[in-house]
């Protein structure tokens, strides 16, 4: 195990690279004038000019650009934007809030989606098994930004007034519940119908059939034999999901008026912000590396004839 850790962090730098280079150069080398409308209606000053692009490294040629901005990602420097702000803390303030949120959505998909699509899978085509299809087809259709809008307006106090929907500015894991919910919405349909799917198939495996044949409990065949199976293609959905989730997540804080990464990377997109967008988007890009290394790992933990070398 420990010489396939190792192996797939190894293969895990040239993707690093790789991805983080495009979007380096996506952000850097394509656009012509970086300055364009940093100084208003009228051009930057020469001197600003002259000033950031010796900051930025923007003089010297893209590849060596790349390596630079590489080396101070190392040591935790993400840079600086063009009104001095720096990258790093605006991460570290706005990143734990987005990560919770995520992780949030995640449980809630996975207990729900799970839960669901194992009841329909054991018991198709009956009432429960309807009303999930029809449940999931409908979220699937509606956008996150109405699901959201909805579930605030009639939840909060202009509607039914069940729970608090406000945020605040460091919200806690209650005030968190309702947008994580929300956000997980789309991903949680997709993870019943793939659950209700997988436990159809599996079901009619041959080893399912010889552990009732042993006279197994019904609890044990399908908790041992034809859940861990069967949740190999959620587990890979569920973990690559997370950086989705996190990447997704402007639309849900812009809802909820919440101050996390997603509103980082809109207001980078928006002020071509190049030094924010390209530093938001390497972590995500590290997220994801480190979630599908996790989602391998946990092959072998759910099916026993997996075994890494």
């Amino acid at each position: 195990m420990g010489r396939y850790v190792l192996r797939r962090l190894l293969q895990l730098i040239p993707v690093f690279l790789g991805t983080t280079f495009l979007i380096y150069a996506l952000v850097w080398a394509i656009p012509q004038d970086p300055f364009s409308g940093k100084c208003g209606q009228r051009p930057c000053d020469p001197a600003y000019i002259a000033e950031m692009s010796q900051k930025l490294n923007l003089n010297d040629p893209l590849l060596i650009q790349y390596f630079k901005y590489l080396g101070n990602l190392i040591v935790g420097d993400f840079g600086t934007t063009f009104n001095g702000v720096s990258v790093g803390e605006q991460i570290a303030t706005s990143w734990p809030i987005t990560l919770k949120m995520g992780i949030i959505a995640l449980i809630i998909e996975a207990i729900i989606g799970i839960t669901a699509g194992i009841l329909t899978g054991l018991r198709k085509q009956g009432f429960l098994d309807n009303l999930v299809l029809v449940s999931t087809l409908f979220l699937i259709s509606l956008p996150v930004f109405v699901t959201g809008f909805v579930l605030r307006l009639y939840l909060g106090p202009q509607g039914f007034d069940i729970m608090d929907t406000s945020v605040s500015s460091d919200p806690t894991v209650g005030e968190l519940i309702l947008p994580g919910f929300v956000l997980g919405s789309l991903s949680m349909a997709y993870v019943a119908r793939l659950t209700r799917s997988s436990i159809v198939e599996n079901r009619r495996s041959d080893y399912v059939r010889t552990a009732i044949a042993k006279g197994q409990p019904q609890t044990r065949v399908v908790g041992v034999h034809l859940l861990r199976n069967s949740l190999i293609p959620v587990i890979t959905f569920l973990g690559t999901d997370l950086g989705s989730l996190m990447g997704g997540a402007i639309v849900t804080e812009g809802v909820f008026n919440i101050n996390g990464i997603g509103g980082l990377i809109f207001r980078g997109i928006q002020e071509k912000e190049g030094v924010m967008v390209t530093g938001i988007v390497t972590l995500l890009v590290l997220v994801y590396l480190l979630a599908s290394l996790l989602v391998d790992l946990l092959y072998a933990v759910l099916d026993p004839r997996i075994r890494y070398e």
